[in-house]
């Protein structure tokens, strides 16, 4: 039976990055995103957004990763489950970057001083090129984790044979709140200097807890009883979190450490988690639609919002609410466009998107 409430939190949560992203292209507040300040408003309020979504938009894609993984391993080898992941994840957020993504990384390179300046040194062009490719990985970090994440699973698969599973269906409400301390612990741990979004160790967690513990009906029947209370306790912990920190870099240490920042980011995807299992476990035409298109539209969003600020709005061609409003179009027209067209092209599909080739009929 197809969990509508998962697909409806993947697409969604995927809709609300591509709006992110583009606050955080033009942010003003706290960290400096990937132009910058582009208004003539001393403080940009609406940059709370960024402090309110931040925290749990990714971990509660790691959960629901997780979940899913339990379910495709109840239909699937383990050996069937490696070489999907590898082809989905591993192929597109490494062998893509030198096929696509490194327009990313030109792109992304051209906002800053940082491609003009590899050139005046003489940077040999071979070299210039690697650096784009990886410059242009961007947003597909979360996959890069996910293949690694999935990597380990199967290893403890075999070491626990199922026994953390087992123990997992047992788990009591009592239990999933006292998490708040294990996702707490682990944001302290295994944090990559420099490069704050590759949070090993935090984001591991979410996305075991997802397939240990949330992808049980039983537990997820208990979570559904306490959707309200969760979604309140979620909501409080944003909006705390966004007004205590509105200001300081939300990204990175000691903010993304504290224990302000866990709570929003676990609170947060638990009253997503339960909130869609209670009221969002439906679809139809534009919900199934969406599920189908959200990969494309992550992968692909970030290229159109970048580019038009750099074409439109790093020259100042346009008033700063166009920009927005131009940036925030682009980013689900590359989105879905993109895909759209790459998903038809043999060997790009598979390299950029991780999209198996099409068996020929051979049958008639």
């Amino acid at each position: 039976m197809r969990k509508y409430d998962l697909d409806n939190i993947r697409w969604i949560t995927v809709v609300i990055v591509v709006i992110y992203h583009v606050f955080y292209m033009y942010n003003a507040e706290g960290i400096l995103g990937g132009l910058g300040k582009i208004t003539s408003v001393p403080v940009q309020h609406y940059d709370i957004f960024l402090y309110f979504v931040y925290p749990w938009f990714m971990p509660v894609l790691f959960l629901v990763s997780g979940i899913s993984s339990r379910l495709y391993l109840e239909r699937h080898t383990d050996r069937e489950f490696i070489k999907n992941r590898t082809r989905k994840l591993l192929v597109p957020s490494t062998i893509g970057l030198f096929v696509f993504q490194f327009i990313q990384g030109y792109v992304s390179m051209s906002l800053g001083t940082g491609f003009r300046e590899l050139t005046a040194a003489g940077v040999p062009k071979p070299a210039l090129f690697l650096i784009m490719a990886v410059s242009g990985s961007g947003v597909l970090w979360f996959i890069q984790l996910l293949w690694l994440y999935s990597m380990i699973l199967i290893f403890l698969k075999k070491v626990e044979r199922d026994k953390l599973l087992r123990a997992g269906a047992k788990t009591p409400v009592w239990l999933i709140l006292l998490f708040y301390f294990l996702i707490w612990g682990s944001a302290q741990i295994l944090n990559v200097p420099i490069i704050s979004v590759y949070r090993i160790g935090f984001y591991f967690v979410f996305f075991f807890l997802g397939y240990y513990v949330f992808s049980h009906d039983k537990v997820m029947e208990k979570l559904k009883k306490y959707a309200i209370f969760l979604i309140v306790i979620g909501v409080l912990a944003c909006v705390i979190f966004s007004a205590f920190y509105f200001g300081a870099n939300f990204a990175d240490q000691p903010v993304n450490r504290r224990p302000l920042y866990a709570a929003c980011a676990y609170f947060g995807s638990l009253a997503v988690l339960s909130g869609m299992a209670r009221f969002g476990d439906y679809g139809n035409r534009f919900t199934k639609w969406m599920s189908r298109k959200s990969f494309g539209l992550y992968v692909f969003h970030y290229l159109g919002i970048s580019s038009v600020a750099l074409l439109i709005a790093k020259p100042g061609l346009l008033p700063a609410p166009v920009c927005y409003l131009l940036s925030l179009a682009a980013g689900f027209a590359f989105g879905f466009g993109l895909y759209e067209i790459i998903s038809r092209i043999p060997f790009f599909r598979w390299a950029v998107l991780g999209i198996k080739k099409e068996k020929k009929d051979v049958s008639g």
